[in-house]
């Protein structure tokens, strides 16, 4: 894709297929078609697949992700979030509780595991869902602050972020830099963006977005890039928004701006073997489950439980106990999202 700018999002809109996410609740402001960012006409994923944890389909011994040490721990707050998105990879919606709001006494369990461990966790890492639509959020997220860890909050920096400008202003005082909030902006363009996250979603972003970086918090974005389009024209179409709103975020830094690859789950993708690493001149260190573990606490479940990562809270074979004693084990890459988006994407939630 060459040039492309605002006026390309119109016809990329028109010519999107169906939407494919399932289960799909809506709001009202809820994106009237499919999404802009899920590629069309591609295979679907063979049946046959992602079956085995020990074995790919055509026999080959699987690769898997051992624990080398863990340097960020993820807290879900819950999947309720104010949008729903046309293809949000955990599904959240107004209405969708799977993942119930994780309570602050849960989260402080979880840090003094930590404490009790010896582990020299850098980052503590909160999603959602909408973070600020948990009501405990602001007292885990001081806690986390002032046990001394670096600490990344992805929002979409709309009304339940903006309900709590006194308290983040307060956290912004105290703890400084440690405090780093990185806010989902699907596209460099509100047509794009709002295709995505429905009518009237860019402006109230923009608008938190803004505040953010007037009030110098430590800031970064998370982008999507479009079927096709080339990373470096997306960072330049950033760069060139940020400076128009001055938003100040480096564009051409990865860990300033995040652009995720499309995670489409039926969507035909080849299983990562342990020949792969050296094929692909790739570490298993390069993959998430290496460093990081999400903690969740799905609906009907007495206790919150640990995820082998950010992007699979529910998916069999990923729930890896209670505590994060019980969590430090091998992860088969036994999933679609495991070869698209992070060995073959390259990609991180993290830092």
């Amino acid at each position: 894709m060459v040039g492309f700018d605002r006026r390309d999002a119109a016809d990329i809109l028109m010519n999107a297929g169906p939407n494919q996410q399932r289960g799909r609740s809506k709001s009202r402001n809820a994106p009237a078609g499919p999404s802009p960012f899920r590629e069309q006409d591609v295979a679907p994923l063979r049946a046959e697949k992602f079956r085995d944890p020990h074995l790919t389909a055509d026999g080959s011994t699987r690769a898997s992700v051992a624990l080398e040490k863990l340097d960020t721990l993820w807290f879900n707050t819950g999947t309720l979030c104010n949008l729903a998105c046309a293809s949000c990879y955990i599904e959240s919606s107004p209405t969708n509780d799977a993942l119930i709001y994780i309570t602050a006494a849960e989260v402080s369990d979880y840090l003094n595991q930590i404490d009790a461990s010896g582990q020299d966790v850098r980052e503590i890492g909160f999603t959602g869902g909408e973070p600020f639509m948990n009501p405990a959020f602001p007292e885990m997220l001081e806690g986390a602050l002032s046990r001394g860890y670096q600490v990344l909050v992805l929002s979409n920096a709309m009304k339940p972020m903006r309900r709590h400008e006194a308290t983040l202003l307060g956290l912004r005082d105290r703890f400084g830099a440690r405090l780093v909030m990185r806010i989902s902006l699907d596209h460099h363009t509100k047509a794009v963006h709002e295709a995505e996250r429905g009518p009237g979603s860019w402006d109230v972003a923009m608008a938190g977005l803004r505040w953010l970086s007037e009030n110098d918090f430590a800031l970064a974005v998370a982008g999507r890039l479009l079927p096709h389009e080339p990373e470096g024209e997306a960072r330049t179409g950033f760069a060139r928004l940020f400076a128009e709103e001055g938003i100040s975020v480096d564009a051409m830094n990865p860990s300033r701006l995040t652009l995720f690859p499309e995670m489409d789950e039926t969507a035909d993708v080849p299983e990562i073997t342990t020949a792969c690493w050296s094929i692909l001149g790739k570490s298993p260190s390069d993959a998430m489950c290496s460093s990081s573990r999400m903690v969740v606490h799905r609906k009907g479940e007495p206790r919150a439980r640990v995820a082998a990562c950010t992007l699979l809270p529910h998916a069999k074979g990923f729930d890896l106990g209670d505590t994060l004693a019980e969590a430090a084990v091998p992860v088969a890459l036994n999933h679609p999202h495991c070869a698209r988006f992070c060995v073959l994407g390259g990609a991180s939630c993290s830092a």
